[in-house]
């Protein structure tokens, strides 16, 4: 995750809006594992082969699905973060 303002947390939703049940929050640069799908009908494997930036421009103002362990405790669930946030690897 990045383009946190310093100091910030990214929220990770239960569902795809900014007024959702928070999850869990993480820090700028933390690497979480997405399960491909986006809102919008965008499913990020079918972007991957385009130049970074294009699908950084795809996902902006869209929301990603997460695989994620808000508890630590080796339950993961899926949630949802905001695309802005989202930098390819």
């Amino acid at each position: 995750m990045t383009n946190l303002p310093f100091g910030d947390t990214l929220n990770v939703r239960k569902y795809p809006a900014g007024s959702s049940q928070k999850q869990a929050a993480y820090p700028n640069g933390a690497v979480l594992q997405m399960t491909g799908r986006c809102t919008g009908g965008i499913n990020l494997l079918d972007i991957a082969k385009q130049p970074v930036w294009k699908q950084e421009q795809k996902i902006r103002y869209r929301w990603c699905e997460v695989w994620h362990d808000p508890a630590h405790s080796g339950n993961f669930v899926t949630g949802w973060v905001y695309g802005k946030y989202i930098t390819p690897h």
